[in-house]
């Protein structure tokens, strides 16, 4: 690989730490949180905390000269720190575009710009070729006590328009609270349970199917929706056929 701009790369985001192996960068990366499980490659790369207490002083210590992080995921004041160390890029990633856009970017800005250029391919023609269904009204659920759920101008809110999921909390911004009671009266077709941020499990599809009787209740990997990066090409590929089986 020709010389790169960067050599000492910290990612605050699990998701990009995956690109970033992906795109090649695997002997640069020094740092990543310990919500940072994909690949299995990175098992050896130093953990400096989660995305929302990382150890700042381990981080500085390190000497990067790159480091990843995300305005959802990272705090504004660890940011604001760490910038003084290192150059410091902050993505913002609420649709499926947004991710796109950023990986062709961070090809360009960290000298991978061929790899970001494949990946992207890959992930636009499995996006294209998503099947064409009647549309079903969802709730996508990510916590419980209190019962949070997605709003419009979120990425997961996007992934579920994509694949011809209406959001009934599409009127809300970013995760709005809500209650079973008003579940029921929005009565969607299809309810999913992500296994994250929350790890719903068999044991509350029951109660949800209490409160929604007529709603198909399905436990859904909560990365198909949320990861954006490379495992697009795996969270599209398995949407495919998923969808089509609705």
């Amino acid at each position: 690989m020709p010389d790169l701009p960067y050599t000492r790369i910290v990612s605050l985001v699990p998701s990009l730490t995956e690109l970033l192996v992906d795109l090649g960068l695997k002997d640069q990366l020094i740092g990543r949180t310990r919500f940072c499980v994909h690949p299995k490659e990175i098992k050896d790369i130093d953990i400096i905390g989660g995305t929302k207490n990382p150890n700042l002083e381990k981080i500085v210590e390190l000497e990067p000269d790159f480091i990843l992080a995300n305005k959802e995921e990272n705090r504004k004041e660890d940011i604001e720190l760490l910038d003084k160390y290192a150059t410091v890029r902050v993505t913002e990633i609420d649709s499926i575009q947004d991710a796109i856009l950023e990986i062709s970017s961070l090809g360009e800005v960290l000298g991978v710009k061929e790899q970001a250029g494949k990946l992207v391919k890959k992930i636009t023609a499995l996006l294209n070729d998503r099947p064409a269904k009647p549309p079903l009204s969802v709730a996508y659920f990510i916590w419980k006590d209190p019962w949070m759920t997605v709003g419009n101008d979120t990425y997961i809110h996007d992934v579920l328009h994509k694949y011809g999921l209406d959001n009934v909390y599409g009127l809300h911004k970013r995760y709005p609270k809500t209650t079973l009671n008003e579940l029921s009266e929005h009565a969607p077709e299809l309810i999913l349970l992500s296994s994250e941020p929350y790890p719903f499990k068999e044991k509350h599809i029951d109660k949800i199917k209490a409160a929604c009787p007529e709603s198909r209740v399905e436990l859904i990997n909560g990365e198909w929706f949320s990861w954006y990066g490379s495992r697009m090409t795996k969270a599209f590929s398995f949407l495919n056929e998923w969808r089509a089986s609705l």
